[in-house]
């Protein structure tokens, strides 16, 4: 298993657990996730942090019991060899094309899985094996297979939810009118 953080930081030597920075609502007994802890990404999930850190994100990807009827109408028709479709508001199209990230990647023996679409947890302080440093976000999400797509509003996209397709929402608060819909 690979496992990676993503950041905006070139020169980060080791992670240190942390409490997350904006605590998420967590279930009844899920909420040490609050907590200090090293996080980590799966390599199959890692197209859902190719982005700036505050980039709200809505990726939407077809699984095998996905309709075809939920197929065409969230994901249309994919260019050839994606899987994935990733959207951003215009807002923050500068900002993804002068991004620049840092690919950690991480040795997994103290994570644990939260079987929660790829994110994984260590209570200990991590050294990073290696680094890369990615300047087009772009062409890494093609190579992840994950097509972008550009809109004006993340909003018309909330009822993905509730279709047959898997669907990843991140940093939704910075989305415009988002607070105003939940």
């Amino acid at each position: 298993m690979r496992l990676f953080h993503f950041s905006d930081k070139a020169d980060i030597d080791r992670f240190v657990p942390r409490p997350v920075q904006v605590p998420a609502k967590r279930r009844q007994g899920l909420e040490w996730l609050n907590g200090p802890l090293v996080w980590a990404i799966a390599q199959a999930h890692q197209h859902l942090y190719l982005f700036p850190r505050e980039c709200p994100r809505v990726v939407i990807r077809a699984a095998a019991f996905a309709t075809d009827t939920d197929r065409k109408a969230w994901l249309g028709d994919l260019r050839p060899g994606m899987s994935s479709v990733a959207y951003i508001e215009e807002r923050w199209v500068e900002r993804f094309e002068r991004a620049e990230l840092t690919r950690y990647e991480l040795p997994s023996d103290t994570f644990t899985d939260i079987q929660d679409a790829g994110m994984w947890v260590s209570r200990e302080t991590v050294v990073p094996s290696s680094a890369t440093r990615t300047t087009d976000l772009r062409s890494e999400l093609q190579a992840s297979r994950t097509e972008l797509r550009v809109v004006e509003s993340l909003v018309p996209l909330k009822p993905v939810w509730e279709s047959s397709l898997q669907a990843s929402g991140i940093r939704l608060r910075n989305a415009v009118g988002w607070q105003q819909t939940v």
